[in-house]
């Protein structure tokens, strides 16, 4: 997973910190959705990893795309992707940035709120919109409640207000948390979408299209025993159970799912040393860590399967990043344990990192340089 970066690590010797992708395992990932979920459209999550030979893959597959800014339509955009193809799924958006999507084609537009709809009829003035509503996160490693979304109860008003601003309402979102390992969560939200369609048919608007957004899970180290096939299958069931016949056009937005096992990142090790911070441990740092690209361990949340090519006993350690910032450090309380012969300058291999990662590093924080890439 993969063996294909295996070889080449085995071949070569990436400066350090190094993120390789499996361009085949990303269509691998796509496909192996597709043919999961046939019912499903599948618009790749761009902030995933929205590096420009995986736009060009998914795009040669046929992915339509989820788009959170005007550079990453863009980026669609240059890959060939018609603006059909382009879903804007950002709910706060610039009215410029608005209008700068719908210049290029794009037609379907996420929101929450009321301002938000005078933006998007006054800068895309007849584009269909979706409004995302909150649902539970419960399960999911990394929850997404608190900054997007509007509560189930308030959609009604908003898809009506949208309407007589002139906008088209298409349908309603969700998002049941990032690296969700309990497909309940998608049923809670189809059942929302599906009163939300009835109490909008009461008012003669008729949707036809729901969102299931991202979140499908991949197995880091905490959360290896994962059945995507089964996890859709029940997504697909919960659908049946709240709309029936009538089963409107469903959309999703993956992205860690498609992208996170193509991707190891190799990183070197900088310091072993024993720190007496409430009892002895031993730290090893990396020459990667939060601000490099690794934000996803905050809080200890994202648990990256780690491989080490040093051999013989081992024992735990903290894993911390090289910057001077003291909360740059990745893992204190889960249990990494690392070769005790582990020395400055030995590497080390993050698994199922091509997510989340090198979108995520920071422009040379203390004067580190971002997460470099390699496509293979």
């Amino acid at each position: 997973m993969t063996a294909k970066i295996d070889a080449y690590l085995s071949a070569e010797i990436p400066a350090t910190p190094c993120l390789v992708i499996d361009l085949d395992e990303v269509e691998r990932n796509h496909g192996a959705i597709v043919d999961a979920a046939p019912w499903l459209e599948v618009f790749y999550a761009v902030k995933a990893n929205p590096a420009s030979p995986i736009l060009n893959r998914l795009a040669r597959a046929g992915a339509a795309f989820d788009a959170a800014s005007p550079a990453e339509i863009a980026a669609c955009l240059a890959a060939g992707v018609g603006p059909e193809r382009i879903s804007y799924g950002n709910t706060v958006k610039k009215r410029s940035d608005i209008a700068f999507a719908f210049e290029k084609g794009v037609n379907l537009f996420a929101f929450d709120s009321s301002g938000e709809i005078e933006k998007l009829a006054d800068a895309a003035p007849g584009a269909g919109v979706f409004c995302r509503i909150v649902v539970a996160n419960d399960g999911a490693r990394w929850p997404l409640t608190r900054k997007f979304g509007c509560a189930p109860d308030e959609a009604v008003a908003l898809l009506l207000k949208a309407r007589d601003a002139g906008l088209r309402p298409a349908g309603i979102s969700f998002h049941a948390g990032s690296q969700q390992i309990e497909s309940a969560r998608w049923g809670e939200g189809v059942r929302w979408c599906a009163t939300i369609f009835e109490r909008l048919a009461a008012h003669g608007v008729a949707l036809d299209l729901i969102n299931i957004g991202g979140g499908f899970p991949v197995p880091y180290r905490d959360d290896e025993k994962l059945d995507l096939t089964a996890m859709f299958a029940a997504i697909d069931r919960a659908i049946d159970e709240s709309v029936g016949a009538s089963r409107p056009r469903i959309i999703a937005e993956p992205g860690r799912v498609i992208a996170a096992t193509a991707g190891k990142l190799v990183t070197e090790v900088v310091l072993v040393t024993e720190r007496s911070y409430g009892g002895h441990q031993r730290w090893v740092y990396l020459d990667v860590g939060r601000y490099g690209g690794l934000a996803e361990t905050e809080g200890e949340a994202i648990q990256y399967p780690l491989v080490s090519p040093v051999g013989g006993d081992t024992s735990s350690a903290v894993l911390a990043g090289p910057t001077c910032d003291s909360h740059d450090v990745l893992y204190e309380h889960a249990t990494y344990d690392l070769p005790i012969d582990l020395d400055a300058g030995d590497r080390l291999v993050f698994s199922n990192a091509g997510a989340y990662t090198s979108t995520y590093a920071s422009v040379g924080f203390n004067g580190f340089s971002p997460l470099t890439e390699v496509f293979i």
